[in-house]
């Protein structure tokens, strides 16, 4: 599959309140015309401990990056069988869709039993 190539670069935010309607979660503001991108690749930044001279000879923290890449989770359960589906999300942690929907099907109910 692939996408149209735009000059489009998304941009993960955060809210700025708990409240809020993501809640703590992050997401993308997709412009109209663009689509959500099914991998998103983030580098993750972590000091060694160790540390070198900058250019003006101070102590500067190495850092070590690394790539990561996360997918769309819906696209995946859409082109893989519902046994391979289980397998990702077994192999990420997380419970069968069956199991889980079940229990998001019980939360909700608490819910609106509390309504």
């Amino acid at each position: 599959m692939t996408q149209n190539k735009t000059s489009w670069i998304p941009e993960i935010v955060y809210e700025e309140t708990a409240d809020g309607v993501t809640s703590h979660i992050p997401f993308i503001n997709v412009p109209a015309g663009e689509k959500m991108p099914a991998v998103v690749f983030l580098f993750e930044s972590q000091e060694t401990g160790e540390f070198e001279p900058d250019s003006e000879g101070n102590e500067s923290p190495i850092v070590e990056i690394t790539l990561h890449q996360y997918a769309d989770m819906q696209i995946l359960k859409e082109g893989l069988n519902g046994n391979e589906y289980d397998r990702v999300r077994e192999i990420l942690g997380l419970e069968s869709l069956a199991v889980a929907t079940e229990k998001g099907k019980q939360i909700n109910n608490r819910v609106n039993q509390n309504i």
